[in-house]
């Protein structure tokens, strides 16, 4: 591996022009993609396997040409104070809004608010539901604006409008943050390198990487079906990692050329040394990011899938990229503490000598390593103590997915959600569409009455409308409005309580009775995701457990990289909950509206969180092995590890944090939501696990911790992370800077 990661580095040193004209004809070839391809369509929801998905997927067959997955908007009206909707003015103002939106091209039906029981009791509140031919995100823009002047003219008339529904959905915004996460990046990496145009190589790589990776998702959302949040998970990923992976093979260039090599050799054993770490830390975000399609939600599966490929495109970058742009810049990319005039002294081999002794002074990776592995019982017990601390709210997580409810209360949608509740009652806002199928009863009209009957007794339930048959009469209808909100525990027993009456229904009568609409589809995805949470957690980490054996050679090092992150992984979530479920610094985090945690959030997390968290393991242990390869002590070759690359590591974390709370400004909950948990959790996993806990548990271990029995040394294949094949190469006179080597 470093090898031929070795011989990649300095052909793409040498052959500099070609390789810039490849990623630029990439990036180019994508940015033509994305700018003629067609608008994005609806990226449907599915979650196949359950029973709100199948009761949708027969409503689409028993019920042709209702558009089961077309837009919908309720247009909700409030009287002025004193007033009612049935007074005479409001109830004509009302009824010619529903005239106007009745014209619209797209506009499948609209329901009148005084022949559809759609008043409040006490009359002040009312609502008119509209359906469209088309999916929200196909809707014309001439369409979303004739809906948006239809209730402005009623504003205007008086009465208080507000419009619900996915009609009006918007593309989430992701705010200023964004940027402000990579002008921290920015800083940083002038900070580490002290050099702008070392700073500014990892940046124009990561950007050149991501432009490639989100330009190509859009070039293929409308023939794959990817949603707005697939692009942005997308940017957030490939920034992260396409910084990281670049400011670690710069580092090591910088450090190549401080002992004194040429720098397309310096190039080469960059590639060959941190591109190795670069390319095992890849594959692991790419299992992780992967392997979530072990949850069988198509949706997940392709957000997944796109930000996997992001993190490919990454590392090729990364390995080939960033030496090319190392030759076009020559000597203005220093060597490693080198300024100004010290270049020249540490060129002729001079050390800095500011310690009394004359030794070099101890920089603060090597200090802390120093003090760890002194006090390694006393940090591993305050570090696990402290992340087990900030686990404990994770106990009182409750899992939904983001409706109306959740949005921030300045929009329409929200404010129509809140009338609709102040009118209705909360559950009016989740109703729940029960179908029964009775094909295979002899008597469907009884079974339908029956069902209705059975629901009507059970508890929570507040209204039950008539069944609804269809032309075939084998097929009904029923809509249950709970008295609770849609993402309570309540309305959950209520749909399974539904489901277990259905049971006995159907040994009765032979119908089927199935459960669907979005609060069914919303309990379900959150049963599903929490059945596969086990399984998923098996596949990811163990597949990247055996890959940690074959880039450590080692059992006990990839066990403690495991339970490091399921401690830190762990703590995320407690914070998450802490925040967007208990209403800690919720103000200062955006967040207007407190709730269950989304469903996706822990697989999610958990997929990316593992994967990144393997980023610094395999980067920081890596030097560690290297010293220990090359005849250190196991603690000096912890030492040695932070010496080298503490400083790097450090400033990659505060990058990944950075970039990750930028999307904390995002209007969208669900990219808020997973900015937040994976910036916390880069900061539990860089800062308190792999710098504090790892070193410390390497330290109590000693030699143990690179014990591998000999029988799976002598199977396991060499893949040489650490470099040792250009080592020998060099003292079997392949000369100083091993041309040779390149050339065999």
């Amino acid at each position: 591996m470093a090898t031929f990661l070795y011989k990649l580095g300095r052909l793409a040193f040498r052959r500099r022009h070609f390789v810039a004209l490849i990623w630029v004809a990439l990036l180019t070839l994508a940015g033509v993609g994305a700018a003629s391809a067609p608008p994005a369509g609806n990226s449907s929801f599915s979650i196949p396997g359950t029973e709100a998905q199948k009761a949708f997927d027969l409503l689409e067959q028993r019920f042709p040409g209702q558009s089961a997955d077309g837009a919908t908007a309720r247009v909700v009206f409030k009287a002025p104070s004193g007033e009612k909707m049935t007074d005479a003015g409001n109830k004509a103002t009302v009824e010619k809004t529903v005239d106007e939106l009745e014209d619209g091209s797209e506009v499948a039906s609209v329901t009148n608010p005084y022949t559809g029981d759609a008043v409040s009791k006490d009359g002040t509140i009312a609502y008119t539901s509209v359906k469209y031919d088309v999916s929200g995100m196909e809707l014309e823009e001439s369409t979303k604006d004739a809906l948006e002047d239809a209730a402005q003219q009623a504003r205007d008339a008086g009465l208080t409008v507000e419009i619900g529904g996915d009609a009006l959905q918007a593309v989430p915004e992701t705010g200023a943050t964004e940027v402000i996460g990579i002008a921290v990046a920015a800083v940083v990496l002038v900070i580490t390198f002290g050099s702008l145009v070392a700073a500014g190589l990892p940046l124009l790589t990561a950007l050149i990487g991501v432009g490639i990776g989100v330009s190509s998702i859009t070039a293929l959302a409308s023939a794959l079906e990817l949603g707005s949040t697939t692009s942005i998970l997308a940017m957030m990923i490939g920034l992260a990692v396409g910084i990281d992976y670049a400011l670690f093979i710069v580092s090591r260039y910088r450090a190549e050329l401080a002992e004194g090599r040429e720098r397309e050799e310096a190039a080469g054993r960059a590639v060959g040394t941190a591109g190795s770490a670069v390319v095992f830390a890849g594959l692991t975000v790419v299992i992780a990011l992967v392997g979530l399609a072990v949850v069988n939600i198509p949706m997940l599966t392709k957000m997944g899938v796109a930000a996997a490929g992001t993190v490919a495109i990454a590392v090729l970058i990364a390995l080939t990229m960033i030496p090319a742009l190392l030759g076009y810049a020559g000597r203005r990319v220093k060597p490693a503490g080198a300024k100004g005039k010290r270049l020249g002294r540490l060129r002729k081999g001079e050390p800095k000598t500011d310690e009394p002794d004359g030794r070099p002074k101890a920089n603060l990776g090597t200090r802390w390593a120093s003090f760890v592995v002194r006090r390694p019982l006393a940090v591993l017990l305050l570090g696990v103590i402290g992340l087990g601390a900030a686990a404990v709210p994770a106990t009182s997580l409750e899992l939904g997915l983001p409706d109306d409810g959740s949005q921030p209360t300045s929009t329409t949608q929200r404010r129509a959600y809140d009338l609709l509740s102040e009118g209705f009652g909360p559950g009016f806002n989740g109703p729940l569409v029960v179908v029964v199928d009775a094909k295979s009863s002899d008597a469907p009209k009884d079974a339908f009455t029956d069902v209705e009957k059975r629901i009507k007794d059970l508890d929570g339930v507040v209204a039950v409308t008539p069944p609804s048959p269809n032309k075939g009469g084998d097929t009904a209808t029923i809509t249950v409005i709970p008295d609770s909100k849609p993402s309570s525990v309540q309305t959950e027993d209520l749909v399974h309580a539904i489901r277990d009456a259905g049971g006995d229904i159907e040994a009765k009568t032979g119908a089927e009775t199935l459960v669907t609409g979005s609060t069914a589809m919303n309990i379900d995805v959150s049963q599903k995701l929490n059945d596969a949470l086990v399984p998923y957690l098996v596949l990811v980490v163990g597949l990247a457990f055996l890959l940690l054996i074959v880039v450590f050679r080692s059992i006990l090092v990839p066990l403690k990289a495991a339970l490091g992150f399921l401690l830190s992984v762990m703590a995320a979530l407690g914070a998450v909950v802490a925040v967007f479920q208990w209403g800690w610094l919720a103000g200062l985090m955006g967040v207007e509206e407190t709730g269950p945690v989304m469903s996706m959030m822990p697989i999610f997390m958990v997929g990316v969180v593992f994967g990144l968290a393997m980023d610094y393991e395999v980067f920081l242990v890596t030097r560690m092995r290297e010293a220990y390869v090359h005849g250190e002590k196991p603690n000096q070759a912890v030492v040695t590890g932070f010496k080298h690359g503490a400083r790097v590591v450090t400033a990659a974390a505060v990058i990944m944090i950075a970039v990750f709370a930028g999307f904390i400004g995002s209007s969208e909950s669900m990219v808020k939501m997973i900015g937040f948990g994976l910036a916390i959790a880069v900061f539990f996993d860089a800062f308190v696990v792999r710098m504090a806990i790892v070193p410390a548990v390497l330290a109590l271990l000693g030699m143990k911790a690179w014990w591998l029995p000999k029988w799976l040394d002598r199977a396991l294949p060499n893949v040489d992370v650490e470099g040792e094949g250009l080592r020998t190469a060099g003292e079997r006179g392949a000369g100083p800077d091993e041309r040779e080597l390149v050339r065999t």
